[in-house]
């Protein structure tokens, strides 16, 4: 069998389940401390089951969904012109060479006969 099925790359329950794992256990170990209310009264072992339970759960949805979305890009993405040029191609070409303005041309204001007089008359 390949690494690739139909849906898409095989990814390892393992990592997800250790994760939740680890914070299920910190919230129940937080959870068994905290909601105690003191050293004068007993643990709450209910409360830090439900807690850990809550976070292993909430963590191992979350770390499917997260494996759900994830997917290559398509190699055809990282050729072509324009706004689709690789990064590396596009600092490996050559700056165009800037210069003043040729006479004539257009202004910030869009004015293209190179005096500065306003419809009215008056200097801009």
């Amino acid at each position: 069998m390949t690494e690739e099925s139909p849906r898409g790359p095989r990814v390892g329950i393992k990592g997800p389940l250790m994760f939740s794992a680890f914070f299920g256990v910190l919230s129940f170990v937080a959870v068994l401390f905290f909601a105690s209310g003191g050293t004068g009264h007993g643990m709450r072992f209910d409360l830090a089951f439900a807690g850990g339970g809550i976070a292993f759960i909430a963590c191992l949805v979350g770390a499917a969904m997260l494996s759900m979305t994830y997917k290559e890009n398509p190699e055809h993405l990282s050729q072509g012109s324009g706004v689709n040029l690789r990064s590396e191609d596009r600092l490996k070409r050559p700056k165009p060479q800037t210069g003043p303005a040729p006479e004539g041309s257009a202004t910030v204001d869009g004015d293209t006969t190179g005096d500065n007089t306003n419809e009215s008359g008056g200097a801009a």
